[in-house]
């Protein structure tokens, strides 16, 4: 069933996803604007209370109609954690910006991209896109193979845990978009994603420096197996940008689409490799 409901979400999003009208993000927006204090364990209770709900759910659903519901329940929470549709639609209002040279609405896309981890400021054009090209890589990261990872592992339960890293994640987003940095780090979302993504964050990065230059991503990947300090948006932006390093950094069109088209193609060569592992042990 995981296979069947990923091929089934990843071409849905594809087609129909453009908006965040069938994003976590937006059905979870009015509860995020209930909570007016943040804790760690606020954080916490929040997102196990809805991992159970998901799971409770799931196991509910099991064993009706030929597992017509069970299949619908795993449709729809994939489908709501899989796939960055709303994000899709600010990267084309910036490849549109950047074709007509409209640098205000350029600006405010590359913000809007990079609304996690920031641009810097004081730097100049390369550096700036190279950080664009790493907020975009960090993007496909969090909505496609760090929730295929959960996803996998979870096994029956695959979507419960999916609905938690979704929430974690959304709970991020909204956080660092309508609050301040002291609520933000109050709330200890970045430390529990930081530990959340620490194993997707080595097995994403294998595959980018495979792809990469071998005799400087590999001891750099492997180096990053021992690094419990780094922050995983930059141990995995530091990986994938070995696969960059040909790539021109001074286009403000091609430089992002460079990285987009890295992304999609790391995120198709995982699929393909969770597809055979999972006919293989169907066939075993």
């Amino acid at each position: 069933m995981t296979l069947f409901t990923l091929l089934v979400v990843l071409a849905w999003e594809r087609l129909f996803k453009t908006g965040d009208r069938w994003q976590l993000d937006h059905i979870l927006a009015r509860l995020f604007t209930r909570l007016r204090q943040t804790s760690l364990i606020q954080t916490l209770l929040i997102s196990i209370c809805w991992m159970l709900l998901v799971g409770v759910s799931l196991r509910l659903a099991s064993g009706w109609l030929f597992g017509i519901p069970l299949l619908a329940l795993w449709l729809v929470v994939c489908t709501l954690c899989i796939g960055a549709g709303g994000i899709r639609s600010h990267y084309r209002a910036y490849l549109m910006a950047a074709g007509r040279g409209d640098s205000h609405a350029t600006e405010a896309m590359s913000e809007e991209l990079a609304l996690i981890h920031g641009l810097p400021v004081d730097y100049d054009k390369e550096q700036r896109l190279r950080e664009l090209q790493n907020a975009l890589l960090w993007i496909n990261f969090r909505f496609y193979l760090a929730p295929l990872f959960w996803l996998v592992v979870g096994g029956p339960y695959g979507p419960a845990l999916l609905a938690g890293y979704g929430f974690l994640r959304a709970w991020q987003t909204w956080l660092a978009r309508h609050s301040t940095p002291l609520k933000r780090s109050q709330s200890g979302i970045d430390a529990l994603l930081h530990w959340l993504d620490w194993i997707p964050v080595r097995l994403a990065g294998v595959a980018y420096a495979l792809l990469g230059h071998g005799e400087r991503a590999l001891p750099a990947w492997f180096a990053s197996l021992a690094d419990i300090h780094s922050g995983q948006y930059g141990v995995l932006t530091r990986l994938a940008q070995f696969s960059l390093a040909r790539e021109p950094h001074l286009d403000d069109v091609q430089t992002p689409r460079a990285a987009v088209a890295l992304a999609k193609k790391i995120t198709l060569v995982i699929v393909v490799v969770v597809a055979l592992l999972t006919i293989y042990g169907t066939l075993v």
